[in-house]
């Protein structure tokens, strides 16, 4: 498979694991994301995600969807610098009020994977 790809394995979609990620995650906040990561189950091959945007903050579903394929072509784009020594469940929350422009969404994604390697390394 190609190293830019975003496979459906690759997306984190299972109800159980997204309610344990919330419940039993460990979070930071970096702007414009809050982050929330755990270590996944031993077999799992692959770093799953997650993506989501508030309707409080944005009705229209056309500006919520907008915001998702920056994050999604953000991560595709930058995942091989996240370590594959652990595999994570990481969930993406966008909280500003605007929408933000595609650089700076991937500039703070590639910030997340650092902060994430060094929170990994702790557990």
């Amino acid at each position: 498979m190609g190293l830019f790809t975003f496979r459906k394995d690759e997306r984190l979609h299972s109800k159980i694991s997204i309610q344990e990620l919330f419940d039993k995650g460990s979070s930071f906040y970096l702007y414009p994301f809050k982050v929330l990561f755990m270590e996944g189950k031993p077999e799992s091959t692959v770093n799953q995600v997650l993506f989501t945007v508030s309707k409080r903050n944005f009705k229209r579903a056309v500006d919520r969807n907008k915001i998702k394929r920056r994050m999604r072509e953000a991560f595709r784009l930058n995942k091989s610098k996240l370590s594959d020594s652990k595999k994570l469940l990481i969930g993406y929350i966008y909280t500003p009020k605007e929408i933000l422009p595609f650089l700076q969404i991937e500039e703070a994604m590639v910030k997340s994977f650092k902060r994430l390697d060094k929170d990994g390394k702790k557990d």
